[in-house]
């Protein structure tokens, strides 16, 4: 008798081993973990630092980079800026509602607000006259102007196809050429005297090196779209190392 209590404790041992190994957990959200849900932080803002990504931001403040991406309308391929300031929350939500347990006062009622017309388009001011006779970097659209204050707007973008020329603005020696700055791609930058500089970002090729003597009109790279998302020229002048409007110095179209 004993021995065949015994063997139906071995066998009912042997049965639940087979169940436990041939048992598994479903994780909520597949093989790749739960899904991340955002918790907007509302009224807050990060500025960006040197080096920090859009992904690294968005780990560290709880959130989905894509939702980040989305509340700051920052294209394919993320790309951001230092100097740029980020909201931790979406700006068409609302903000959380009060604690019910306290009293809320009741709303005033709003009074109609006069529609203001548009602000009239900022004239080109020159900050200061140049000796540079400058000359157009390439040929293309314009589809994006300098805006003063706005880290990312500090130059203009000129739309075009990959492998076209792009040119020397003016005589000068190159100082930079590299893809060590976040945000431009590969880039180059040309020194024409001690107060001018100009720069040249995004290109898919770079065919000049530091250090090399350019002409106005010399061709220095291809364009591209690196650090892009399509195929620009991505052209600044700074004097004194401050971004000026290119528009107020290149010929006129």
């Amino acid at each position: 008798m004993k021995t065949m209590i015994r063997a139906l404790i071995c066998l009912l041992i042997v049965a639940l081993m087979a169940a436990c190994a041939s048992s598994h957990v479903v994780r909520e959200g597949g093989a790749r973990g739960p899904v991340r849900v955002s918790t907007p932080k509302y009224g807050s803002t990060v500025v960006v630092q040197r080096g920090q990504t859009l992904y690294r931001i968005a780990t560290n403040n709880g959130i989905s980079p894509l939702d980040l991406a989305m509340w700051n309308s920052v294209p394919p391929p993320y790309t951001i800026y230092p100097g740029q300031r980020l909201r931790l929350y979406p700006s068409t939500s609302r903000a959380p509602l009060p604690n019910p347990s306290r009293p809320i006062s009741q709303p005033t009622r709003p009074t109609a607000a006069t529609p203001r017309p548009p602000p009239p388009e900022a004239p080109v001011v020159a900050p200061a006259s140049s000796p540079v006779p400058w000359r157009w970097p390439t040929e293309g659209q314009l589809i994006g102007r300098y805006v003063s204050g706005e880290p990312t707007k500090q130059g203009i973008d000129i739309a075009g196809s990959g492998g076209q020329a792009i040119r020397a603005a003016g005589d000068g020696v190159v100082v930079y050429s590299g893809s060590g700055l976040v945000g431009y791609g590969e880039l180059i930058i040309v020194k024409h005297n001690e107060q001018w500089l100009s720069a040249y970002g995004h290109n898919r090729s770079r065919l000049v090196n530091e250090g090399q003597i350019v002409k106005a009109g010399q061709q220095i790279a291809e364009m591209g779209r690196s650090g892009a998302a399509r195929d620009m020229l991505h052209f600044e002048i700074r004097y004194n190392g401050k971004p000026v409007d290119p528009l107020a110095y290149l010929p006129k179209k």
